[in-house]
């Protein structure tokens, strides 16, 4: 096998070192842990309208803002805990979507009572097990597809915000379950 910084990929990732890691150690990587699930949650609705690059060098400062990605922690915030990150320049800085993470939070914890975990609630749009694409290429890859429509919609209807089709499926594809890793990526070729 080549030496990892020579192994084949999916393009987007360029030749970033950070944004090689994340594709070879998490993107299309089946998680089922619920703080993950709600890191990716938060981060994907934070890079609404910008590249994913620009939030996965945020990362830390994002961990550090929002509680280490606790949704109870995150739910307790207050109205004066908002405004204070507001002035957070390791993060982005927009209103709405820092106030949609505390939304988002009090949403997840009353998905979590009812389904005993947003693991079990989330997964149930794939039928529990990851969905595999094997794209030929980058432009194969849909921006949306009909799960993630389902899923959109129906996050929206228990109060998630920033959580349209297009952020819902990469927020599919970041936590596995849709692996679109294309053909000739050394990930495609594993086996899960």
């Amino acid at each position: 096998m080549p030496a990892i910084q020579d192994r084949p990929r999916c393009p987007w990732c360029g030749d970033d070192p950070l944004y090689r890691a994340y594709h070879d150690e998490e993107w299309g990587v089946p998680e089922h842990d619920d703080r993950r699930l709600f890191e990716f949650l938060i981060l994907e609705g934070a890079q609404a309208g910008l590249s994913w690059i620009t939030i996965l060098r945020k990362r830390e400062a994002y961990q550090r803002a929002f509680a280490g990605f606790d949704p109870a922690a995150v739910a307790r915030f207050t109205d004066a805990d908002l405004a204070k990150l507001l002035q957070d320049e390791g993060i982005v800085r927009n209103r709405l979507k820092i106030a949609s993470a505390r939304d988002n939070a009090l949403a997840f914890l009353a998905v979590q009572k009812e389904f005993g975990s947003f693991d079990a609630y989330v997964w149930g749009f794939v039928g529990g097990k990851p969905k595999v694409n094997r794209p030929r290429s980058h432009a194969e890859i849909p921006a949306v597809t009909p799960a993630a429509e389902a899923l959109s919609k129906d996050l929206k209807k228990r109060g998630f915000r920033f959580v349209g089709p297009t952020i819902a499926y990469a927020f599919m594809q970041a936590t596995g379950m849709v692996d679109d890793h294309i053909q000739g990526c050394w990930k495609a070729a594993r086996t899960r």
